[in-house]
């Protein structure tokens, strides 16, 4: 017979039972992995108005009017519109733990817990990344890869355009090492996500219990079975840019360490491009750019950038009244645009 092979992470192990346990106690897990995509606490949800779509419908032109003489006539006009059809991705994932591992963890309850955390965490990522994440020039939100995901930011605006909605802070487009800020304005009429008719908003968790499962090494002519606690975790979401101008991006900012690759004017024209005078606007960025932004923040002589508390006392950077988030899913390796 063929030597079994064992996957070990999609199933928790003994060994895992064993790092998370000192003394008959469970211990709580460093979450080092954990990534920090405000993003996701900001954007606005909206029930869709289709199962698993969102119709909505864009004035692309307007009436101008005609300047009549004495006696002259008034030509005919109508405003024009187009109609988008947005789709929703659906995102799943099953947590299975042996129940023989659960009944000897010191604290059942929070094993399975700690464990239910992480598939989270996990999916918040991966929400995120579809959202901005431009990895090794391939690009998670491209729904001409994968149609059973949404396009997210980053295949929307993929190409500098100075007079609209991508900026260019020159970097290098061949090298891998740049990175983008973004400004979003969230609300219903300008950009939001959405979750299906009928569901629920956000990451479900449902506790499927007890259950018989077939073992990860059972050959299929024989197949043998095991009790286990399951979890299921799902979200379904897309995307709808209602208004094109209220998505900003400055890309190619080069990733150059101790210098200071933001140009922070850039950022003031962007801000400027906005429709609504800039409302419900947000600057989202990595840690290294958002570093260059709180260090400008501290300098008290720059009247751009502040640094402010929330209502938690929570120390909060703001450039020209605009709230600047940190979102890990914006990565200092995306391949420049042109």
């Amino acid at each position: 017979m063929a030597d079994a092979t064992y996957a070990l992470r999609d199933q928790l192990t003994l060994v895992e039972l064993a790092k998370r346990t000192l003394d008959g106690q469970h211990l709580a897990v460093a979450e080092v992995l954990a990534e920090t995509n405000e993003v996701l606490t900001d954007a606005v949800w909206i029930e869709s108005n289709q199962p698993t779509s969102h119709v909505t419908t864009k004035r692309t032109s307007l009436p101008s009017g005609t300047w009549r003489k004495i006696n002259g006539g008034v030509s005919r006009e109508a405003s024009n519109t187009q109609q988008i059809v947005e789709t929703i991705g659906l995102c799943e994932a099953y947590s299975i733990v042996d129940k023989f591992l659960v009944d000897i963890a010191p604290n059942p309850r929070e094993f399975r817990s700690s464990e239910d955390l992480a598939f989270v965490e996990g999916l918040s990522q991966t929400l995120a990344d579809v959202l901005f994440k431009d990895d090794d020039n391939t690009i998670p939100g491209d729904m001409s890869a994968a149609p059973e995901k949404f396009n997210g930011f980053v295949i929307r605006y993929n190409s500098i355009n100075a007079s609209g909605n991508v900026q260019d802070e020159g970097g290098d487009a061949t090298a891998g090492d740049t990175t983008s800020l973004w400004i979003i304005q969230w609300g219903p009429s300008m950009v939001h996500m959405i979750y299906p008719k009928g569901s629920k908003m956000g990451i479900e968790v449902r506790d499927l219990g007890e259950q018989t499962v077939s073992a990860s090494d059972s050959p299929s002519s024989s197949p043998s079975e095991y009790q286990a606690y399951r979890t299921h975790f799902k979200v379904a979401a897309g995307l709808v840019v209602r208004d094109d101008r209220c998505v900003q991006r400055l890309a190619n900012i080069d990733d150059l360490g101790d210098t200071s690759p933001l140009d922070e004017d850039n950022v003031i024209i962007m801000q400027n491009k906005l429709p609504y005078q800039g409302k419900n606007g947000v600057i989202y960025c990595n840690a290294d750019t958002k570093t260059q932004l709180d260090i400008l923040a501290k300098d008290s002589g720059n009247l751009a950038v502040a640094s402010v508390e929330d209502a938690f006392g929570r120390p909060v950077t703001v450039f020209r009244g605009m709230p600047v988030r940190r979102v890990d899913a914006i990565t200092n390796t995306e391949y420049g645009i042109a």
